[in-house]
């Protein structure tokens, strides 16, 4: 037996707790990996929650993140002992997810734990941390280098937005940090942003086009909150859009983009092909000051994920969410 959170549903009444588990119970893969640690990311919190619809089949074990060691596999590319990530791939949706302390799935999904990263420090990191690298990938395949403008990070405080400042800072990208929690500036200026943005002046419908300030911007609320990074760009600005927290819809006209030339690039992390993933990780393990990650983590013990999710929602927790499962480094 191993313990998990689980989500079940009867009728319109979902239930979550913390149980015991079988083995024969995991879903089919190649790959059994008893799980480290793992994290309670802003979906995850959604699924636990049931605030949206994000689980699609029932019974399911949350958390689209985890770092273990395999304790079984036929994967030709995997041993028993090896330490292995996954990020996202449905997984605490359509599939088992990592907030149990064992994981079974296809050998595909996963990816070697990257040096000099530890478990804890790669769960540090997550699907939050490996999204924004790509976010960063992303503006870097349009052309955007340091010193051509200020880069503006929404969000900056949360998981995604917090390490894309301390990565931008560290490349030397001159970062402007969006946040809607004053309290939490000299904690983005301890990552490296040289200014603070009010969330509040970008909320509210705005003007098509706005005045030319950034050369760059990574996203993560969508609504109009994108629209009015994407109508305040400078000429052939880019813009990185990986998140809906603030809305799903986008209501903005097409001036930036045919009056400015302003690049709209969309990122999935999700479904990322293997090749992206390990270029992610690898730019990661160079790319970010690793004494400021630890700045970034908050441990909350798998025992206290379901009461934490509304807090995480509620926007009242900084950083990442790292939940130690059976703890190996």
């Amino acid at each position: 037996m191993f313990r998990g959170i689980l989500i079940d549903k009867a009728g319109d009444q979902q239930t979550v707790s913390l149980r015991n588990l079988e083995e024969f119970q995991l879903p089919e893969g190649d790959v059994t990996v008893r799980v480290s640690y793992s994290t309670m990311n802003y979906k995850d919190a959604l699924a636990i929650t049931g605030t949206s619809p994000i689980v699609r089949s029932y019974p399911m074990v949350p958390g689209v993140d985890f770092a273990g060691i395999v304790e079984q596999s036929s994967a030709p590319e995997y041993r028993v002992g090896d330490k292995v990530v996954l990020n996202g791939w449905g997984v605490g949706e359509k599939h088992w997810g990592g907030l149990a302390e064992l994981a079974q799935v296809p050998g595909e999904w996963l990816v070697p734990l990257q040096e000099p990263f530890t478990m804890r420090q790669a769960m540090g990191l997550g699907t939050a941390g490996y999204t924004a690298m790509l976010c960063i990938l992303a503006l870097e395949k349009q052309g955007l280098l340091p010193g051509r403008g200020p880069v503006l990070v929404t969000g900056a405080a949360g998981g995604v937005g917090s390490v894309a400042v301390a990565i931008l800072a560290k490349l030397g990208y001159e970062v402007a940090a969006m946040t809607g929690r004053e309290q939490e500036a000299d904690f983005l200026r301890s990552l490296g942003a040289k200014e603070i943005v009010s969330r509040s002046a970008y909320s509210d419908p705005g003007k098509p086009l706005t005045k030319e300030r950034w050369a760059g911007a990574i996203d993560v609320a969508g609504g109009h909150v994108l629209a009015n990074v994407c109508a305040a760009m400078q000429y052939r600005g880019v813009v990185a859009a990986c998140g809906l927290a603030a809305g799903m819809a986008f209501p903005a006209t097409v001036a930036p983009f045919i009056l400015r030339g302003v690049t709209l690039v969309g990122v999935d992390s999700v479904m990322a092909p293997k090749s992206d993933r390990l270029e992610a990780w690898r730019r990661l393990a160079t790319d970010l000051d690793v004494t400021k990650l630890e700045t970034l983590i908050n441990e909350v013990p798998l025992e206290d994920v379901i009461t934490e999710a509304p807090r995480l929602l509620a926007g009242q927790i900084r950083g990442r969410i790292v939940v130690p499962v059976v703890p190996a480094d």
